[in-house]
């Protein structure tokens, strides 16, 4: 299989380090990634040959999840922070499949998610992508794009899919959740996946943490009960918080069977 070339970098994009974004992309058999990116991602994948399914397991409970939060909650409203790059099945597509009306506010720090996003969206009204670090919900929620899109009396999702993992510290990712949770009425969901360390093992968890530590954005992976720290006072709908497969399955040909590397759930806001 011939080498994927690389695409013309962004000037402000910093190609001398892997990025979160491009090796999840590469998981996914993207093109958009660079030499960087591929070393560190077959670096990972050496000891974790699952390490693609992992990426694909999570992207299914992504659509899942929207798919069931728009069906079943009615939910219309969407902020996905720490977005990626677009791909097949994205929170807006999914939404918008089910109701047409279903409004997405993507939230993303790598320009060249940026430049993808702005250009998949030039014609759709109903969707915006905000260049910003979900580590600033402030400026966030104060944006206009968001404001213009987003009605805070109606409830909304906030989807921390895959992002957690890279704010390291426990407080500062508690808080991020607190703070967009704060922001957003009764009847809102938080939801949340992230990779985790439990029932790893002890190698495998040190090569990906080492791959991510030269990447624009260093990784953790939280065992369990910090995972379950992070939804705070949220009460977790069922089935609560477990392997991604096995958030509400039967979706999609899905049979919930899959490895246990990312842990999902959603909390309800009351």
């Amino acid at each position: 299989m011939p080498e994927p070339q690389d695409r013309p970098e962004p000037r402000t994009a910093d190609v001398s380090r892997p990025s979160p974004a491009r090796l999840y992309n590469y998981y996914l058999g993207g093109k958009d990634n660079f030499a960087v990116d591929r070393e560190a991602a077959e670096s990972i994948l050496a000891v974790m040959p699952e390490g693609r399914q992992v990426a694909r397991e999570n992207r299914a409970f992504l659509r899942r999840v929207v798919r069931h939060l728009t069906l079943e909650t009615g939910i219309r409203q969407f902020v996905d922070l720490g977005t990626g790059l677009p791909t097949e099945g994205n929170v807006h597509e999914v939404a918008q499949e089910v109701a047409s009306g279903a409004r997405v506010v993507y939230v993303d720090n790598d320009p060249i998610v940026l430049a993808h996003g702005e250009a998949m969206l030039a014609t759709d009204d109903q969707t915006a992508f905000i260049g910003a670090d979900m580590r600033e919900p402030d400026a966030i929620l104060g944006d206009p794009r968001l404001k213009a899109l987003i009605d805070f009396d109606e409830p909304v999702a906030v989807l921390f899919v895959s992002v957690l993992q890279f704010v390291p510290d426990d407080e500062e990712a508690a808080g991020l959740v607190r703070r967009f949770a704060e922001a957003v009425p009764p009847g809102s969901r938080v939801v949340i996946s992230t990779i985790t360390g439990t029932g790893q093992r002890e190698d495998k968890v040190a090569t990906i943490t080492a791959a991510y530590a030269n990447s624009t954005a260093p990784a953790v992976l939280r065992p369990r009960e910090r995972i379950e720290r992070l939804f705070g006072g949220l009460d977790l709908v069922p089935p609560g918080l477990v392997p991604a497969p096995e958030w509400h399955p039967g979706v999609h040909g899905e049979t919930g069977d899959g490895t246990s590397w990312v842990l999902a759930g959603v909390g309800a806001v009351s």
